[in-house]
C-alpha cells in the first residue's frame, strides 16, 4: 500500500494563491477542499458559462454509471483510475466495491492536494484492495509497473481517464499515452474516458476555458467530439458511443437531458 504522505513536503507543492482545477472542480461539486481563490475563479468561469457546474456533476454521474455497468454487467473486478481528483461522494472504489466487494482499485494522480487526501481513497472494503500512486499520466511505464503490485494485468482492467487527457496539449502525445496504456492491458479490458469539448454552438465554453488558461493551472486543452472519439480507435465502442456525459445511459427514461460540453464514452478491447 502507499506510504503516508510527507505533509511538510506536500505543503511546498500546494499553491494556495493560484486557482487550481482540482479544487475548483471540488467547489463545483459542493466540496470543502478549496480556497477563496478557487471559489472566485470558479464563480467567474460560471459567469462566463453558467452551465459549467453541471459538467462536474455530469462527469461524476457518468463515472458512477460506467463503473456500475463494468462491475455489475461486465463483471470487471479491476480498475485503474488515472487523474483521480479530490475525493468526493461515490469514488470509483466505492461504486465498484458496493457491487463486488472484492474489486481492486488503483488511483493515480500527481496533484499534491489529491495526495494529501489519499487516505480517503484508500478506505476500501476489507475484501477488496485500493492503492494510490503519486504519478504523472505521461509516465506510462512507471504507472503500469506500480499498478501491477495490486492489479493482475493479465486479467481485464477498466482504465478510467475522466477529465485528465485534457491536460495533455499535444494531440499525438495524448493519443499515444492512451494507446500505450490500452496496449498493455489484455482483451476484455475497457477504456472509460471523458473530455471537455469545443463545438461551434458552444462558444461560451471556449470563453470559460480561455479564462481558465489565463488565470489557473494546469492549462486545459479542448478537443472536438470527433477528436475525443479517436481515443477509442481500435476498441469496440459501447452504445450510445461518445456523447455528452449526461446522455451516456442515463438512469431515467424521461426526456433527453440537454448536452453539456463534457463528452465521454466506454470502449472494450477485443
Amino acid at each position: 500500500m502507499t506510504e503516508s504522505p510527507d505533509f511538510d513536503e506536500l505543503s511546498t507543492r500546494i499553491k494556495t494563491d493560484q486557482p487550481h482545477t482540482a479544487r475548483i472542480w471540488n467547489y463545483w461539486l459542493g466540496g470543502k477542499d478549496n480556497y477563496a481563490v478557487d471559489q472566485r475563479a470558479g464563480d467567474e468561469i460560471r459567469r462566463l458559462h453558467p452551465g459549467i457546474g453541471e459538467y462536474a456533476q455530469a462527469d461524476r454521474r457518468f463515472l458512477g454509471r460506467a463503473v456500475r455497468h463494468l462491475a455489475g454487467e461486465t463483471g470487471l473486478r479491476q480498475f485503474l483510475d488515472i487523474g483521480t481528483g479530490l475525493p468526493t461522494a461515490d469514488n470509483t472504489h466505492e461504486v465498484a466495491q458496493r457491487i463486488a466487494p472484492e474489486s481492486r482499485v488503483v488511483y493515480v494522480d500527481n496533484d499534491p492536494i489529491v495526495l494529501a487526501h489519499a487516505a480517503a481513497l484508500l478506505a476500501g472494503s476489507p475484501e477488496g484492495r485500493t492503492d494510490y500512486l503519486d504519478e504523472d499520466l505521461r509516465n506510462v511505464d512507471s504507472i503500469l509497473e506500480q499498478a501491477a503490485r495490486v492489479l493482475d494485468l493479465t486479467e481485464p482492467v477498466a482504465l478510467m481517464l475522466l477529465g485528465v487527457v485534457i491536460f495533455v496539449e499535444d494531440d499525438q502525445e495524448a493519443y499515444g499515452i492512451v494507446r500505450r496504456l490500452m496496449d498493455a492491458l489484455p482483451k476484455g479490458s475497457h477504456l472509460v474516458l471523458s473530455h471537455t469539448v469545443t463545438r461551434p454552438d458552444m462558444p461560451d465554453v471556449d470563453a470559460a476555458v480561455a479564462f481558465w488558461n489565463e488565470h489557473g493551472t494546469p492549462r486545459l486543452t479542448q478537443r472536438t467530439p470527433g477528436a475525443v472519439a479517436r481515443f477509442f480507435d481500435g476498441l469496440e465502442l459501447l452504445a450510445p458511443g461518445v456523447v455528452s456525459c449526461n446522455r451516456w445511459r442515463p438512469d431515467t427514461d424521461g426526456p433527453e437531458p440537454p448536452e453539456v460540453a463534457m463528452f465521454g464514452g466506454v470502449g472494450r478491447k477485443n
